[in-house]
């Protein structure tokens, strides 16, 4: 490969990851503004409003989860991450991200129907606010991972 020829896929890559990082903020903030959404219907009551809107939440933070676990966090999973520095954070938060990643998938689980919001309605409030942390704290995670990216801008 010539050095040129180089230098454009890794530009190519490098553009690859920014739009992932783009997507990933955008599903972010989608599904931050339907939790607050949804936590200004507290206390919570079995309504068709706070169904349907759990519902919505639901999918919005199914498709936050997945595309930062398909999109962002792939390469560094497959070991294709070449860039030393955003290899050694994505290796440090990767572990913490997975976890968060399937306690979102176990909230899903059991407020993606409606039978299953109706059922546990109730547990609602406190399984928002257990969620709430945890997505703060991927979050976290994940900004650090995007600031080591954004400075290998090209």
């Amino acid at each position: 490969m010539t050095h040129s020829t180089e230098a454009t896929a890794v530009g190519e890559r490098r553009a690859q990851s920014h739009q992932a990082i783009d997507r990933l903020v955008s599903h972010r903030t989608q599904m931050l503004a339907l939790y607050s959404e949804l936590a200004v219907h507290r206390p919570f009551e079995k309504s068709s409003t706070v169904v349907e809107l759990l519902k919505r939440f639901c999918q919005s933070l199914v498709d936050y989860s997945a595309d930062a676990h398909f999109r962002l966090y792939r390469y560094v999973d497959n070991d294709q991450e070449r860039r030393m520095s955003v290899s050694k954070v994505a290796k440090e938060v990767y572990p913490y991200i997975e976890r968060s990643t399937q306690k979102i998938l176990d909230f899903n689980d059991r407020y993606d129907s409606d039978e299953h919001c109706e059922d546990s309605v109730g547990k609602l409030e406190n399984d928002l606010s257990v969620l709430g942390e945890i997505l703060a704290d991927r979050i976290e995670l994940e900004d650090r991972l995007i600031d080591v990216l954004g400075k290998t801008r090209s």
